[in-house]
């Protein structure tokens, strides 16, 4: 009887049945050939191909276990790579999802008997990380791609600088106050010497105001003068260490001003990266067309944002000639206008807020400008790039 025909329906049917996993006990692996019932396994060891197999096998059986082995080895590992990369997983989820393909090794022709030798021996060759748990083995795989190996260096410099960054601002602090400390004058206390009269009888007066006379006799101003001589002195001494204070203060509250600066600039620096966007297109703006690609009858020519599509895509309407177009963003670029122009702000932290422009400073590609609408109405905000902002219409 000849061969059914691939559409008959006895060839469907068998192709039907062939799909997906089979019994494993109607397997042979040195054929690499499924059997789909014990009939036909038994009449598959019967053929002349499969004498001849096992022949070959009986020749040299470690160089048929070895192969199939490092086929294995290497599909498990590829699949533990790929599918589930350095996470740490149970090896049965793994070997699950190995065995779901029908075209795979079978583990009864390997040098390993059971998943959890397989398990170790990964471990001990330091393939991947394996550890034993109440729920059974899991495994983590160890990866040493060269490209890896460099991303994860780069991680670890970056994290490294923003460290040495931290440090350098705290070194910075702690210089600060080893200033403020080093300048500071020691303060002396001030010695009050007892009070001594010549004459018992004798009056003490006190001169508050130069215009004043307060005593009889010329005697007594003489013992005054002399009993304020010490706490005159000592009023003196006082007021150099208030004077060294003051001039320590104003030492600390430089240092303090500095670092408060400082960390303003940081906050800002940071506030403005966080606001940013890569798309800038917005509707009412004027732009310039730079692609050449349209030809030199559009380009460098001025256009009227109508709408704005996906967000990198534009419909310009040209000033000229009224002729539209649907360009993306990179064949665009922002218009900067005259002083004294309305512009509105593209990117950054007032992004959607028009301002009016005050001056360009053409050395740092920046510019000033006056915001003219919402809260902060009427601020003057500097260091604006060429490319966050555009004249409107």
């Amino acid at each position: 009887m000849g061969k059914a025909d691939f559409l008959s329906p006895k060839a469907i049917g068998n192709r039907i049945k062939s799909k997906g996993l089979q019994k494993l006990r109607w397997y042979c692996q040195m054929c690499q050939k499924q059997c789909r019932d014990e009939n036909g396994f038994k009449c598959h060891c019967m053929a002349e191909s499969h004498q001849r197999q096992l022949l070959l096998a009986s020749e040299d059986p470690n160089q048929f276990m070895d192969y199939f082995s490092d086929e294995f080895k290497r599909d498990f590992l590829e699949l533990l790579r790929r599918r589930f990369g350095t996470k740490r997983v149970h090896n049965n989820i793994v070997y699950n999802e190995y065995i779901s393909h029908r075209e795979h090794v079978h583990m009864n022709s390997t040098q390993w008997e059971t998943l959890t030798d397989f398990t170790k021996w990964v471990g001990k060759e330091g393939l991947a990380k394996v550890d034993e748990t109440p729920k059974g083995w899991y495994i983590q795989y160890i990866d040493r791609d060269p490209e890896t190996i460099r991303r994860q260096e780069e991680l670890e410099r970056k994290k490294k600088q923003d460290l040495d960054d931290e440090e350098r601002g705290a070194k910075f602090i702690e210089e600060q106050v080893r200033r403020g400390k080093d300048g500071r004058e020691p303060e002396e206390a001030p010695t009050f010497t007892e009070l001594k009269r010549e004459n018992e009888e004798e009056k003490i007066a006190f001169n508050m105001a130069s215009s004043s006379v307060a005593g009889p006799s010329k005697p007594s101003s003489l013992l005054g003068a002399s009993a304020l001589k010490a706490p005159a002195g000592a009023t003196a001494k006082r007021k150099e260490p208030s004077s060294a204070s003051e001039s320590r203060e104003k030492k600390k509250k430089s240092a303090l001003e500095e670092i408060i600066e400082m960390e303003e600039r940081k906050k800002k620096k940071q506030m403005s990266a966080s606001a940013r966007t890569e798309n800038w297109l917005q509707p009412n703006i004027v732009v310039k067309i730079v692609t050449k690609k349209l030809g030199e009858k559009y380009h460098k020519k001025k256009a009227v944002i109508q709408e704005v599509r996906d967000q990198y895509t534009a419909v310009v309407k040209l000033v000229i000639s009224g002729d539209k177009l649907k360009l993306d963003q990179s064949h665009l670029e922002t218009v900067i206008p005259a002083p004294g122009k309305r512009v509105m702000i593209l990117n950054g932290e007032y992004r959607d807020t028009e301002a009016v422009l005050e001056g360009i400073d053409e050395k740092k590609f920046s510019a000033t400008l006056t915001l003219d609408s919402g809260r902060l109405k009427g601020k003057r905000v500097e260091g604006v790039a060429y490319e966050d902002f555009s004249k409107m219409p």
